[in-house]
């Protein structure tokens, strides 16, 4: 199952990720996710990050606890 997503790219950008897919021989769709993939498994990677997320989770999950009350 895939989403789909509107992208607003600088032209420059765009035109960037145009050459690099037609080169690549790929999409430009390709590129953005295979970008993208890379992108969030560095995150995920970062310690951190994960930390951090942590915290503001069990931040969030407090609240929602005190407005279930």
């Amino acid at each position: 199952m895939t989403k789909q997503a509107t992208v607003r790219l600088p032209e420059d950008l765009a035109e960037a990720a145009e050459a690099v897919a037609r080169v690549k021989g790929t999409s430009v769709n390709a590129l953005i996710i295979e970008s993208l993939s890379t992108e969030i498994a560095r995150v995920l990677s970062d310690v951190d990050f994960t930390e951090r997320s942590g915290k503001l989770l069990e931040r969030d999950k407090q609240l929602l606890d005190r407005l279930a009350r």
